[in-house]
């Protein structure tokens, strides 16, 4: 669980509430189905217009990555993988064949599967960089559902401003109702700017996150197979790799 997230979304609610209440506005002043529905309802319409469904579920999906992103441990893999070309090295990569069938990530045992069937390294390289990279454009597209949502929403907002502020203006004769139909009317501002800079943005900013140290991750197993392949020495290997590690 991503404690920094979490606490992120609590501040971003005290801030909202907290800053309503300090400026004598009140939670009262927040609630308004209207805006609501104009702002969240317009922004889900508008991303789904603007997503094919695939990618659309696909950031659904992934949303949980901001609060609970993959687990990555680089330091264990390289372990793995020094342990690996030390069994290739005496046993040969045949000897990797049991490897390859306890291997729980495909990415992996995709790669050793093609060590073992004696693929050359530039065919290993080619195939999973490949794969790597078309993980890797799905799982941004998913990430920029957030993105074009954290668009959206504050234009969103203005549109329900506008259409208060018209409800407003039918009321002109009514100097009682001038008052509280102007501050209903501004509430769809708070809730698109408030959506698009306190969630929908940093969202699809943590998810890019995510994206980019799970390609990290895979770049050093490509890179670690290939040297496995090539026959390096263990301890050539986990020098090398550890310069992708911080």
């Amino acid at each position: 669980m991503d404690k920094l997230s979490l606490l992120g979304v609590v501040l971003a609610l005290v801030a909202i509430v907290g800053g309503s209440v300090l400026k004598g506005s009140g939670i009262a002043g927040l609630m308004n189905p209207a805006a609501f529905v104009i702002v969240m309802v317009g922004t889900l319409a508008s991303i789904m217009l603007h997503t094919p469904m695939k990618t659309f579920k696909h950031g659904m999906k992934i949303m949980r990555w901001a609060f609970r992103p993959p687990q990555h441990d680089p330091q264990a893999l390289i372990e793995r993988i020094v342990e690996w070309s030390g069994v290739a090295r005496k046993q040969g990569l045949l000897a990797l064949e049991g490897t390859v069938e306890s291997e729980a990530d495909p990415f992996l045992k995709k790669g050793l599967q093609m060590l073992v069937d004696g693929a050359e390294p530039d065919a290993i390289r080619n195939i999973l960089e490949v794969e790597m990279g078309t993980h890797e454009h799905f799982d941004q597209q998913g990430a920029k559902v957030f993105e074009g949502m954290g668009i959206y929403a504050p234009t969103l907002g203005i549109i329900g401003a506008v259409l208060g502020l018209m409800a407003v203006m039918k009321n002109l004769a009514d100097p009682s109702k001038l008052g509280s139909g102007i501050a209903a009317a501004f509430t769809a501002t708070i809730y698109g700017i408030g959506a698009a800079n306190l969630f929908f943005l940093p969202i699809a900013a943590k998810l890019k996150a995510a994206i980019a140290e799970q390609t990290r991750v895979r770049e050093m197993a490509i890179e670690g197979l290939i040297s496995i392949s090539q026959g390096e020495n263990p301890r050539n290997i986990e020098s090398k790799l550890q310069g992708y590690l911080h």
